[in-house]
């Protein structure tokens, strides 16, 4: 074996893998959730609002464009909260799940463009809702209040 001949193993890991960011929105102390379409893969579980980095994308730029898409709302995009790594069975890819908190405008509308539905949640009902399988670690943080979160100023 040569040691110094490149190595094709790490470049075959970077392909199986995916990066996925999701917003934690938050109004008058609620978290925004949000259900899967039922015809789409995990049809009707729930979910944070995001998606796929795409190629070139920094995770804030894929999450602020990924709500965009989902909800046409224009937000800030906050801290990062949380990082979680999961490979669903179905799925060659692992995915790396970045979760952050979003900064939204409290007047703003959110429209509803891709989901079954979402409704503002209290933390400690999360445990409640289907979430989808990558999530559940941070929804379960979430409802025992072990991450802290900025709460919005009021307007």
């Amino acid at each position: 074996m040569n040691v110094g001949a490149p190595q094709s193993a790490p470049e075959k890991s970077r392909k199986s893998e995916l990066t996925v960011v999701a917003g934690l929105i938050l109004r008058d102390s609620k978290i925004l959730v949000c259900q899967r379409r039922r015809d789409d893969s995990h049809g009707l579980q729930w979910e944070f609002p995001g998606g796929k980095v795409e190629p070139g994308e920094i995770p804030q730029d894929a999450l602020a464009r990924e709500l965009r898409e989902e909800l046409g709302i224009e937000a800030g995009i906050g801290r990062e909260l949380f990082r979680a790594r999961h490979r669903y069975r179905e799925s060659q890819a692992e995915l790396e799940v970045i979760f952050f908190q979003v900064n939204v405008d409290p007047a703003a509308a959110l429209q509803n463009l891709v989901f079954e539905g979402f409704e503002w949640a209290d933390p400690s009902a999360l445990p409640r809702y289907d979430f989808l399988e990558a999530d559940q670690k941070f929804v379960a943080l979430l409802a025992l209040r072990a991450i802290p979160l900025d709460m919005p100023e009021l307007g």
